[in-house]
C-alpha cells in the first residue's frame, strides 16, 4: 500500500496505490486529518480491499468524501454494507 497526496488549492487528492487492507486505515484517517475540510480519495490504482475498507470508505462518503476513480465492485460492496 502507497499514499500519494497531491494539493490544488483548497482541495487535496489523496491517491491510493496497492493493496487497501485494514491495517492501512489508521495511516489513512492520518492523512484525511492532516489535509484540511475538502479532500478527494482516488482508488484508480485500488487492486484490493478488505470488509473493514469497505466499511470505512462508506463512512467517508457518508462524511462527504469524493471517491474517484472507484471501482465498480467496491462500490456495489459498500452499497451491500449499508443494509
Amino acid at each position: 500500500m502507497r499514499i500519494e497526496k497531491n494539493s490544488h488549492g483548497r482541495v487535496t487528492t489523496i491517491r491510493m496505490i496497492g493493496h487497501f487492507q485494514s491495517e492501512h486505515i489508521g495511516e489513512l484517517k492520518k492523512q484525511l486529518q492532516e489535509n484540511g475540510p475538502q479532500f478527494v480519495l482516488d482508488l484508480k490504482e485500488v487492486t484490493l480491499v478488505d470488509v473493514d475498507v469497505v466499511r470505512f470508505l462508506g463512512a467517508c462518503t457518508a462524511d462527504g468524501v469524493k471517491l474517484e476513480n472507484c471501482a465498480p465492485y467496491i462500490r456495489e460492496w459498500m452499497e451491500r454494507e449499508k443494509d
